[in-house]
């Protein structure tokens, strides 16, 4: 006869074999029918890596593409790749500089409505009529 431990043991392994969607359904259902439960079954999963493991660095994600027995594919595969990232880092440059001449125009806009509407530039520091510290003490 099998223990309650046996018993749950055939259980972790049946839902590990259906993978992170069978972990994810047994702790909706866990939530379901007893809310309690269902936490204990996320803090497993995740204490124990069972809900999978996050890709961390997409952009090196192509890199870990099998080979497909094709070698001309795979080299077309690699430089469409290499291509599309080297075309992503330009536009993101290029939005990158388009937002900062947005935001220089908004600004100098900005200082131009300013001055339209009689606000003058911050004065300069004008200088003391005494410094005090330049005279010696008279004591």
């Amino acid at each position: 006869m099998d223990t309650a431990l046996d018993i749950l043991k055939q259980a972790r392994d049946w839902v590990d074999s259906h993978g992170t969607k069978g972990w994810i359904a047994t702790m909706i259902l866990g939530f379901i029918f007893a809310g309690p439960l269902g936490l204990v079954i996320l803090f497993y999963a995740i204490g124990t890596g069972r809900m999978g493991k996050c890709k961390k660095n997409w952009r090196n994600y192509h890199r870990n593409f099998k080979s497909s027995g094709n070698e001309a594919f795979d080299s077309y595969r690699n430089e469409t790749l290499k291509r599309l990232e080297d075309e992503q880092s330009a536009f993101r440059k290029f939005m990158g500089n388009l937002r900062a001449a947005k935001d220089k125009a908004e600004f100098d806009q900005f200082m131009n409505d300013r001055e339209a509407q009689g606000f003058d530039a911050p004065e300069t520091a004008k200088p003391r009529d005494r410094d005090f510290g330049s005279e010696p003490n008279p004591a």
